[in-house]
């Protein structure tokens, strides 16, 4: 697996957010964040680096896109038009996005590459409790994306190709939006994989990202679905 498996996250008609950090010294995750140890983290990272830069404006860029051209089609069909149908377009929109989020995975790995790393956490034990992590948000990627298919993914519901009835199957049972924190999960991973603290000061944005996607998508979606479920009780 790799970063680059980060897609989307709340086509469930389908949050939950994690600010559990990982304690040095202690091994163990706290429920909160430690102001200390947040202060020895950003004396690790420059943030003026244009690298790091780089891969902030990559993740916040991403979200901002699809959900932009996703609304910008839903209320003109434009991309429908363009590729002669729904599926057509929403099929191109995900190719799209499936590349940008190469390209964000790639700017967050140089990111971390280009600064120190965190030489107490450069250890076994670290590394494999970052692929644990890393192999859950695998998990949790893949196994939403097989519940809801490709256009079930990428915005299939903005394009008019509703699915019938709400995603509550694995992992939609057990947690909201698991793709988005899926994601956020395999982007922890790698950067205690590699003992970066900008990386996990980059997982933290990825993580604020996805947390304003799904303030703006989830009343959206619910409210396709609301007139739908409206005009098949209007005939």
């Amino acid at each position: 697996f790799a970063p680059a498996l980060c897609t989307l996250g709340s086509r469930g008609w389908a949050g939950g957010t994690w600010s559990d950090w990982m304690c040095p010294g202690h091994g163990t995750l706290l429920p909160q964040v430690d102001v200390a140890a947040m202060v020895r983290l950003f004396g690790y990272v420059d943030v003026t680096d244009t690298g790091f830069i780089v891969a902030v404006l990559s993740i916040a860029f991403n979200p901002f896109f699809w959900n932009v051209v996703a609304r910008w089609e839903h209320k003109t069909q434009a991309l429908s038009q363009i590729f002669g149908s729904p599926r057509a377009a929403c099929y191109c929109l995900g190719a799209v996005i499936l590349v940008l989020n190469c390209v964000r995975s790639h700017c967050f790995t140089e990111a971390m590459r280009s600064q120190p790393k965190l030489e107490g956490w450069d250890c076994h034990w670290t590394y494999y409790s970052g692929l644990a992590i890393s192999a859950v948000g695998t998990l949790f990627v893949i196994s939403s994306f097989l519940a809801l298919g490709f256009t079930g993914t990428f915005l299939g519901d903005y394009f008019g190709i509703l699915m019938e009835e709400k995603v509550t199957s694995f992992p939609f049972s057990i947690l909201d939006n698991p793709m988005y924190w899926g994601s956020t999960a395999i982007y922890l991973g790698w950067s205690l994989m590699h003992a970066s603290p900008a990386g996990l000061l980059l997982t933290a944005v990825v993580a604020i990202s996805y947390t304003i996607a799904v303030l703006y998508e989830g009343p959206f979606t619910e409210e396709i679905y609301r007139r739908k479920q409206k005009g098949g009780k209007s005939k």
